[in-house]
């Protein structure tokens, strides 16, 4: 017996009503067909079907197709395709190499956490389940909440030089001019009656070192921009080039002056290579300096 395999589809006798098959086109012997011929045909016609009509007409064709798992892709990998090309992947994976981590897997975390809160703001609860069920990221299959809080411990204590490698690969790949850096500040407050108390949060620095105030805690009684001194907050100071691309952001005390702001822009500033010379747009600040800085 020889079969032969036809490609056909149904239409209704004009007449009598009833289907009749036309053939589309002819293959030939079944035990002689080009199988990897129809392989190329069925993958071009699926490319017009969703993946749940072509699940559904590989069962109706009495295939054995089960979903195992299905995740959301698109976002996730156009952030870790720019998250490389700004430098910042790299930049946390040599300093926390260097700090003898994982540099790799604490780059996926901390980037994983970046996406999350980019694409689906949430906890970092929230986004150890939003990875393991709804998203699809490179080298990163699950994520744990001490995972995540391991992570953030690293870059709380790496910031300072992780923020400089980036500053200067972004600063190479955007060519910005940095001869004059802008800053201004602004203020936010919390709901709250109560300031933090510095002495409380504090940890004991030992006898050689002196604790940072700025770190131990930031809502403090001061002049507040919005008109609400009975609030505690914090001062935000910005940095941006004179085109208007961000440099870096600060965090101050509430009852931080705007000229110890300035200064410690300058400080931090200085030691990422960056001009010798700042000013605030807002503050009636003089010309920019003529020589060389």
């Amino acid at each position: 017996m020889v079969s032969y395999l036809q490609l056909a589809h149904n239409q209704r006798h004009p007449v009598s009503g009833n289907p009749v098959a036309k053939v589309i086109h002819n293959f030939g012997r079944a035990d002689k067909v080009d199988r990897t011929a129809l392989a190329r045909l069925v993958s071009s016609i699926s490319r017009f079907l969703t993946p749940e009509q072509a699940v559904a007409a590989a069962a109706t064709a009495g295939g054995e197709v089960e979903v195992l798992d299905s995740r959301r892709l698109g976002g996730a990998w156009t952030l870790d395709r720019m998250w490389e090309r700004l430098g910042i992947g790299a930049a946390l994976r040599q300093v926390a190499t260097g700090r003898r981590y994982d540099g790799v897997a604490v780059e996926r975390v901390l980037f994983a956490l970046v996406a999350q809160r980019a694409l689906e703001p949430g906890s970092k609860l929230a986004a150890t389940r939003w990875i393991v069920e709804r998203v699809a990221i490179e080298r990163l299959v699950e994520l744990t909440d001490d995972q995540a809080y391991r992570a953030m411990d690293f870059l709380l204590d790496a910031l300072d030089e992780i923020a400089s490698q980036v500053f200067n690969s972004v600063a190479h790949l955007l060519n910005l001019d940095l001869d004059i850096v802008f800053v201004d500040t602004t203020s936010t407050y919390w709901e709250t009656e109560t300031a933090d108390e510095l002495a409380e949060l504090a940890e004991d620095p030992g006898d050689d070192e002196v604790s940072s105030p700025t770190e131990a805690g930031a809502r403090a009684f001061g002049h507040s921009k919005d008109h609400r001194a009975d609030l505690p907050q914090v001062v935000i100071a910005m940095a941006v080039t004179r085109d208007g691309v961000p440099v870096r952001c600060w965090t101050f005390p509430g009852d931080t002056a705007d000229t110890a702001i300035i200064r410690t822009v300058k400080d931090d500033l200085g030691g990422w290579g960056c001009a010798g010379w700042c000013g605030s747009p807002t503050a009636g600040s003089p010309p920019p300096p003529t020589g060389p800085t």
